[in-house]
């Protein structure tokens, strides 16, 4: 199933963050906790990880890009269990 993600917020006051680097990329797969990306927010940088396996279909915002929550970041085809 094709999904977009978006920049969740990991923080509660956490309203905008870079995107530092991409760790999947288009035709890519990957696993359950892997990482797909890096951002940098107030100084601080987190991976994000996958919560399904799938594959990086697009990536939507370069590397070095400041973006909002909630902004589209990515498209996967992700394996939903049925």
């Amino acid at each position: 199933m094709r999904i977009t993600l978006k920049l969740i917020r990991v923080g509660m006051n956490m309203s905008e963050a870079t995107i530092v680097e991409w760790f999947k990329q288009p035709g890519e797969r990957f696993e359950v906790d892997d990482a797909l990306y890096a951002i940098e927010t107030e100084k601080v940088t987190q991976e994000v990880q996958a919560t399904a396996p799938g594959t990086m279909i697009e990536i939507l915002v370069p590397a070095g890009e400041d973006i909002e929550v909630g902004t589209p970041v990515c498209v996967v085809d992700a394996e939903v269990a049925r």
